[in-house]
């Protein structure tokens, strides 16, 4: 008996130490043999310390690193996943200390849905498509050929035509909202939200809807009732 014992003692200390990263980890048991600990999506290496190939740090420690888009934010990848790509390697480190500081959490889950209520509350409601942004100190701007306004405060300018949209680069690289040039979307917000700027800006309170043809009769629907808004 303590020899059988005395095996799987033996046995049990040759396992390799955990040491998983506390946010690329998706848990703390690794596999005993090689020390690899699960990785959460997006993320490599033995501890899950780093970002794969294709990948950027994110805000969020739910999701470590997201998909890089090739073409929105190619050139705003961090500077040790530049220096990665230059040496030829294929991962880009993700540091520890970066995320205390960023951290995207999940988008409001609400901002993809749409009732009365939510209509009322908004100043506008719009449907257009939007073109590719153009990314400049911390800002990403949008043009919306708006074809449809379902709904607009007293004295606002908003017509059909070119718009101008503002999102800060943290909530289009967090996806909140998401945004896939070329496509119609139905769009909700505040005139005022955000900071001024020249044009609309979309925050995470902002709703923006990828548009489907049957909601048409809806938004004439929620046009109707709106004299019932308190």
């Amino acid at each position: 008996i303590f020899s059988a014992i005395d095996k799987q003692y033996k046995y049990l200390f040759n396992f390799s130490a955990c040491n998983c990263h506390p946010v690329g980890a998706s848990g703390k048991t690794c596999n005993h043999t090689t020390g690899q600990c699960p990785c959460k999506d997006g993320v490599t290496g033995i501890t899950c310390d780093r970002c794969a190939k294709g990948y950027q740090q994110s805000r969020s420690q739910i999701a470590p690193c997201i998909k890089l888009p090739s073409k929105i934010f190619v050139n705003q990848m961090s500077s040790d996943a530049r220096a990665a790509e230059n040496e030829g390697g294929d991962e880009g480190d993700y540091d520890e200390d970066d995320e205390d500081n960023d951290q995207c959490g999940k988008c409001r889950s609400g901002t993809r849905r749409l009732n009365l209520n939510k209509y009322c509350r908004r100043d506008y409601a719009i449907l257009g498509k939007m073109s590719e942004p153009i990314v400049s100190k911390n800002w990403a701007k949008f043009t919306m050929n708006v074809q449809s306004v379902y709904k607009r405060s007293q004295g606002s300018r908003l017509r059909r035509g070119p718009t101008t949209f503002w999102i800060h680069d943290n909530d289009l690289k967090c996806k909140c909202p998401k945004i896939k040039p070329g496509r119609l979307y139905l769009i909700l917000g505040k005139e005022n939200d955000g900071e001024r700027r020249d044009g609309l800006v979309l925050t995470q309170r902002s709703i923006v809807i990828e548009w489907r043809e049957e909601w048409h009769n809806r938004m004439r629907r929620f046009q109707r009732r709106a004299q019932h808004c308190d």
